[in-house]
């Protein structure tokens, strides 16, 4: 019997079979969980990447800046699952030209899309499922970047990652009462797709490696799929308002 037997886990953020988001939700099935994917834009593409994981889980569309998405996620899940016990959220985008050292030319209209859509989401996220959480608890578990110190190339998405944190922290105090637990996993960088729209991208990961006392493969999301997976489970019933590093301890670390 697997850690995660008989819960029901949303996971958003699938767009390749290579995302962290897709590997959560692999091994979620691997141990024994019911799940529900949310997807934007190319529907399709993650319709046909949802078929790659062990039971194909329904698929349903989600902008989490949409405000008519989000007031009908819960009757949307509702007619797959009778409730939710988890759910991931690995939502993030930032406008290119908030990125790649343009940090003090970037427009407040693209911060503003960078919040909206990295950090405000997981508050808007969480309240969207509250009422399928509310009666039974769970836990919410968001995907974030060390945001401790300033690296180069990441700017504005640097900052929005340390808005998400903040707002983690804050929903586990006030989603506390409804036995909800939220916690972070902070990844090393990954080759996935979100990061090849990172300009300078390998200046940040190559370095990455040499300066972890694990190591570090950038090309292996399941590190960070497993915590994230745990982090849905009964084993850290009394843990919130945490962040995870999974990074080989490259955060732990001095020049």
């Amino acid at each position: 019997m697997g850690i995660l037997e008989g819960k029901r886990i949303l996971v958003t953020g699938v767009i390749t079979d290579s995302s962290i988001a897709f590997h959560v939700a692999r091994l979620c099935q691997e141990q024994g969980a019911t799940v529900v994917l949310t997807g934007y834009g190319r529907l399709s593409l993650v319709e046909r990447i949802a078929k790659r994981l062990p039971d194909a889980p329904p698929v349903l569309e989600l902008d989490v800046t949409d405000d008519d998405h989000l007031a009908s996620l819960a009757d949307r899940i509702g007619e797959h699952v009778d409730g939710i016990d988890g759910v991931v959220h690995s939502i993030g985008f930032t406008p290119q030209d908030a990125l790649g050292g343009n940090f003090l030319n970037t427009t407040w209209e693209d911060v503003a899309t960078a919040m909206h859509t990295s950090t405000f989401s997981l508050k808007a996220l969480s309240t969207a499922v509250l009422p399928l959480m509310r009666d039974s608890g769970g836990s919410i578990v968001a995907m974030d970047f060390d945001n401790s110190v300033s690296y180069p190339i990441y700017d504005w998405m640097g900052v929005a990652k340390s808005g998400l944190a903040s707002t983690a922290r804050y929903l586990a105090r006030y989603l506390g009462e409804h036995d909800i637990r939220v916690n972070l996993v902070s990844a090393g960088p990954l080759r996935t797709m979100a990061a090849r729209s990172i300009p300078g991208f390998d200046t940040l990961a190559d370095s990455w490696p040499q300066r972890a006392p694990l190591g570090w493969d950038t090309g292996d999301p399941e590190p960070a799929a497993r915590a994230v997976v745990a982090l849905l489970s009964d084993w850290f019933p009394a843990t919130t308002g945490e962040m995870v590093h999974v990074d080989g301890g490259f955060h732990s670390t001095g020049a």
